[in-house]
């Protein structure tokens, strides 16, 4: 297969996925809200969570000063083992026969990782003369090193609501002390800088050419060599292509991996264009890591958790007026004032946010979902604003395909970066996406039901949903549903929004 014969689709996909431009991002600075209380300390199976400073206000609870959501997992030089221990002690977890398993597998990794040395990487030239390409070669041959002088990897698997995302962080919160050049990212941020850097070395090869993957996995190497990255996904030909050559060199630099995902590695990338090329990229996800099933029988975000009032339906003049004033409750500040028309630049690009002040941001539905948006620009907007209203979102039909997918993204953004959003909507948040219920539709699919019997919602709670037919269509809705679920929750509003 001639990689000419792809270019189509890729540059499509990229033309979608990675304007050219540097990503420019202005940390937003901390800012407090809220008079002090203390917050009843919650019990979780998977979504860890510490106590912090707060006030009610209405319905619902303000916080100030509030902490990354990962830092209770920290321990002083505690593995993986006994944290899990300390936070079952604690009541922060509930014992876990089945998730005990999985943290043995995390152990071994951990205790893999105490005396692994990284293989020594020398630095690629960055020039593009004679003598340079001549020296490059040579770097191409790089020692390969040998699979049984690294640690073996772990891929993680399941359904929502298996604690991914908490093994994720416990195990990368309790690596080893001397661990310095480690890295934990979401699958989108990983993808987007990856992109990033290739077009960057394409251009510094010129016209003549070369492989750009080679010095882009040499530099994701010096930089970590223990990589954790969240929802691990391919539902693009333009990532197929790449991953398939930069997983082979990471490994063959030593790079040590734990990813998760939603799927098998034999489900990876099911029915995508040119598949049988990324079949060597399956086979070494299933012989250099542990292929490891979370799937219990136990969904830990269908835990009963009391809901925050963070969703405000239908969109009524009362419920606007709702939402204005919690904004100026959580934006205003004499030192941080409300500013219009605040401009974030994403590779070259402008989004343009109606209303924010440096932590807390309000877009319409319209101006997030209704343009051409990209998993790059909300990363980028949830990376600023710790705090997300969002209002007037529609309930939506298949019309509005494209913009549910666009916001099913934009939760996902949300939820990876520990988003507090409140959101005003024409039907109840969980039904956005739902048929009319006066219409006629046929039986629900098998494959629909066992999403509602995963969500633990029953069709009564969300609906039923045509909009959504592809297997990765309905991963994305279950877990959008799952996830708006969580962010709902008390615990939820208690513990989110630090930047």
């Amino acid at each position: 297969m001639r990689f000419s014969s792809l270019r189509p689709h890729i540059t499509a996909s990229l033309q979608r996925r990675t304007p050219a431009g540097l990503v420019r991002h202005h940390r937003a600075a901390l800012r407090g809200v809220a008079r002090s209380g203390v917050a009843q300390k919650p019990r979780y199976n998977s979504s860890l969570a510490v106590q912090k400073e707060g006030v009610l206000v209405g319905d619902s609870v303000l916080h100030g000063r509030d902490r990354p959501h990962h830092a209770s997992v920290q321990g002083p030089s505690l593995s993986p083992i006994q944290q899990y221990h300390k936070l079952v002690e604690s009541g922060t977890l509930r014992t876990d026969d089945h998730q005990e398993r999985i943290i043995q597998k995390l152990q071994r990794l951990h205790d893999d990782l105490l005396h692994y040395e990284p293989h020594s990487i020398s630095h690629s030239p960055a020039s593009n003369s004679l003598i340079s390409r001549l020296f490059t070669r040579q770097l191409g041959a790089a020692p390969v090193v040998s699979a049984e002088n690294v640690p073996k990897g772990l891929y993680l698997y399941g359904d929502v609501g298996t604690g991914k995302t908490m093994l994720m962080d416990l195990f990368y919160n309790t690596l080893p002390p001397h661990i310095k050049k480690k890295r934990r990212v979401h699958f989108h941020a990983f993808m987007i800088d990856v992109h990033k850097r290739v077009h960057a070395m394409k251009a510094k090869l010129g016209l003549r050419g070369g492989d750009p993957i080679e010095p882009v996995a040499r530099d994701l190497a010096q930089e970590a060599y223990v990589l954790c990255f969240d929802e691990f996904q391919v539902t693009d030909i333009a990532d197929a292509m790449i991953l398939r050559q930069l997983f082979e060199k990471l490994l063959n630099f030593g790079v040590v991996s734990v990813i998760t995902s939603n799927r098998h590695p034999d489900e990876l990338y099911k029915n995508g264009i040119q598949r049988q090329s990324f079949i060597p990229c399956i086979e070494i996800l299933k012989d250099r890591f542990e292929v490891t099933d979370l799937d219990s029988g136990t969904d830990y975000r269908r835990i009963p958790r009391t809901l925050s009032h963070v969703y405000y339906d239908p969109l009524t003049p009362e419920n606007r007026a709702e939402i204005d004033k919690l904004f100026k409750a959580f934006a205003s500040h004499s030192e941080d004032p409300v500013i219009h028309n605040r401009k974030l630049h994403v590779w070259g690009r402008e989004v343009v946010i109606p209303e924010s002040s440096s932590t807390v941001a309000k877009i319409g539905f319209l101006d997030l979902c209704g343009k051409p948006m990209s998993a790059a620009d909300y990363i980028e907007i949830t990376k600023n604003f710790g705090t997300i209203f969002v209002t007037d979102v529609p309930k939506m039909g298949l019309s509005q395909k494209d913009m549910a997918r666009r916001f099913i993204t934009f939760i996902d953004a949300c939820y990876e970066s520990k988003t507090k959003l409140f959101v005003s909507s024409e039907v109840p948040i969980y039904q956005i996406f739902a048929d009319d219920p006066n219409a006629k539709s046929g039986e629900i699919s098998d494959h629909m039901r066992s999403v509602m019997d995963d969500l633990g919602l029953s069709p009564d709670i969300v609906g039923t949903s045509s909009m959504f037919t592809g297997d990765e269509e309905l991963f994305a809705f279950a877990r959008c549903c799952s996830r708006l679920v969580q962010m709902g929750s008390k615990e939820w509003a208690e513990t989110a929004g630090a930047r």
